[in-house]
């Protein structure tokens, strides 16, 4: 599968185009802001539970000892929401921890796993954040700039933002605020579990993002997309730190 990365000049150009990783903070902000700037927040995604569309989750795991990450792909059929293709990459981590910067340590890996697949999602979620984020452009938003494909962010805490009560019931939800803009919306999945933050990513809108999120966690607390894409990382990552011992033996 090639996803169509989006035509951007400059350093994000280079990115998109398979140029230099940013190696420094200072290069990696400086993406940030020319990409944020191309994220669409026109719904392009299917309704959710359509027949015959597709529907990915990506994540990844680390292994800091070794300076390892497994990036793993999950697509789902749209309507029964079973497993249709897979993919994952490992690789050498490219970045450093830097909170608010972590889509540079994720997304080569994740890329190459969307590349891996042999079919084009209709949308991608992400376990983390698209708009929800200082510079507005978490991995959901990321990643969808540099594919062109529809993404949104499904994240289990909500970083530093705010929002009021979220009431009991599946489907309830409260704007997770930023000052006074809403960058996402805590969304409630499951009765007497915690909440979801789910944000936009690329070309969807947030109350499709939310009937999205709901459509995908109809049995747990997090979309279906996330728990089958998590679990195939960490399998992915288990295997490479068992190859590479092996092969130092």
């Amino acid at each position: 599968m090639t996803p169509g990365a989006a035509a951007t000049p400059g350093a994000a150009g280079a990115v998109a185009r398979g140029g230099p990783w940013p190696v420094t903070e200072a290069e990696a902000r400086a993406v940030q802001e020319e990409l944020r700037a191309r994220v669409e927040r026109a719904d392009h995604a299917p309704p959710p539970g359509t027949p015959g569309t597709l529907l990915a989750g990506v994540d990844v795991a680390y292994d800091d000892t070794h300076d390892t990450v497994a990036a793993a792909a999950v697509v789902l059929d749209g309507a029964t929401h079973e497993v249709v293709a897979r993919a994952t990459e490992c690789a050498r981590v490219p970045f450093p921890y830097v909170p608010g910067l972590l889509a540079f340590r994720e997304l080569p890996a994740v890329l190459a796993a969307l590349e891996r697949l042999d079919r084009v999602p209709d949308l991608v979620v992400c376990d983390g954040y698209g708009l929800a984020h200082p510079r507005r452009l978490g991995l959901a938003s990321h990643l969808g700039v540099l594919t062109g494909l529809p993404t949104i962010g499904v994240a289990k805490t909500p970083f530093r933002y705010r929002h009021g009560p979220v009431g009991a019931v599946r489907g309830d939800g409260a704007p997770l605020l930023d000052g006074t803009e809403e960058v996402g919306r805590a969304l409630r999945t499951r009765e007497g579990v915690r909440p979801v933050y789910v944000s936009v990513g690329h070309r969807v809108g947030l109350d499709s993002a939310c009937a999205h999120t709901l459509d995908l966690a109809r049995r747990y607390r997090l979309p279906e997309t996330t728990r089958r894409a998590d679990a195939l990382c960490r399998a992915a990552l288990r295997e490479a730190l068992e190859d590479a011992g092996r092969a130092g033996h």
